[in-house]
């Protein structure tokens, strides 16, 4: 089988730890850190941080068709969407469940949705099963495509230090260009998931080692692992598909709601689910971040861990997803959590199973614990 992790050999040589994404014999080892992991989270906020994402499928669309037909059947709106600008959407199945966390930029000549590479060729193909008369195809490009990220202030002259060009590469959010890199073509995408200036590169798999080894080479970049950039999304606020909800959840349960779904285009496989969810106004539970009470001794807790509206009661309101001590707020405990609906108001103290103690956390008023967003320009959670 072929390997999704081209430069499996240089982590090895560098023995960073590798931790496999889903079944071992799919190829895909995550490199989790380097040497330090302090060292690798100070060039994200810093400097400028280039992670491997093996864990990144890539589903491609082509044909003349190929929006519409996408339009009509996930999320986000996409008519009229210009080419070389990305929007993020899900695909839902029947039941109004996330089958997908797409993000979809169209280039021109191809619309490319980057997916998790677990469901990326479920994704292709359950799409083309709606597939009829339009001039649209399909593909699951996991296999040939690759996909690296520059995360940190600095991330756009890393890339101008190895790019071919004298274009700007400092992107807006949700900006594409394409770029040559060591004589290969790059689609560059604008995502700040970390917090920070975040470019997400996507290229040819043999492709991939030599422009990571270029980038790494740059005198500002540090290779990153997953467990440094983990601290920084958690810090951002940044929700991952398979971690912080997943098929099981429906899209007022993810805290992204306003970012993934529209809710003035046309029909779409789901709509009927969420349109409903929308007007009762709660779901049955929903994504939210979680920080330590004020002056309490710092525990963190473990990913599901479970939440109790006080220290004695005997079930559970939700559990942990994602948590992180978090180096911008003094080595704060914080996490993301799915909780009811009704203990989701910012400022709820709840509490948390924490290495043997059940500490309380507070309800924050959005996802983003950094950088500090201002609760007025937070979106209504629903």
């Amino acid at each position: 089988m072929a390997t999704k992790s081209p430069m499996l050999d240089l982590y090895q040589e560098l023995e960073a730890a590798l931790h496999p994404y889903g079944d071992p014999e799919r190829g895909l080892f995550v490199p989790m850190a380097f040497e330090h992991v302090e060292l690798e989270y100070a060039a994200i906020r810093k400097g400028c941080a280039l992670v491997d994402l093996p864990q990144a499928g890539t589903v491609e669309v082509g044909g003349a068709d190929r929006l519409d037909f996408l339009n009509n059947l996930v999320t986000q709106e996409l008519k009229g969407l210009e080419s070389m600008r990305s929007v993020r959407s899900f695909w839902l199945n029947r039941k109004g469940r996330i089958d997908a966390d797409l993000r979809i930029v169209d280039t021109g000549e191809r619309t490319l949705m980057a997916a998790d590479a677990l469901v990326a060729a479920a994704t292709a193909e359950s799409l083309a099963e709606y597939v009829f008369a339009e001039d649209v195809t399909l593909e699951d490009a996991s296999e040939r495509t690759h996909v690296l990220a520059l995360h940190g202030p600095r991330a756009a002259q890393a890339l101008m230090a190895v790019a071919d060009t004298d274009e700007n590469v400092d992107l807006e959010p949700g900006q594409a260009m394409t770029v040559m890199v060591t004589g290969e073509q790059v689609l560059v995408e604008r995502e700040d998931s970390a917090g920070e200036l975040g470019l997400v590169l996507t290229m040819r798999t043999e492709a991939a080692r030599p422009i990571y080894v270029a980038l790494a080479n740059v005198d500002v970049v540090r290779p990153c692992g997953w467990m440094a950039y983990n601290i920084a999304r958690i810090e951002a606020g940044w929700p991952l598909f398979q971690i912080d909800f997943d098929g099981r959840s429906l899209p007022a349960e993810t805290g992204v709601l306003d970012d993934r779904v529209s809710f003035t285009k046309g029909c779409y496989l789901g709509q009927e689910v969420v349109a409903r969810m929308y007007a009762l106004g709660k779901p049955k539970q929903v994504l939210i971040a979680l920080r330590l009470a004020e002056g309490q001794e710092p525990r963190l807790p473990e990913e599901k861990a479970e939440i109790f509206v006080d220290d004695s009661a005997e079930k559970s309101v939700g559990t942990i997803t994602s948590s992180t001590i978090a180096p911008m707020l003094s080595a704060t405990p914080i996490a993301l959590a799915q909780v009811r609906s009704g203990h989701t108001d910012p400022g709820t103290t709840l509490f948390v199973e924490a290495e043997g103690e059940r500490t309380p956390f507070e309800v924050q008023p959005q996802l983003a614990s950094w950088p500090a967003v201002e609760a007025s320009s937070t979106p209504d959670r629903q």
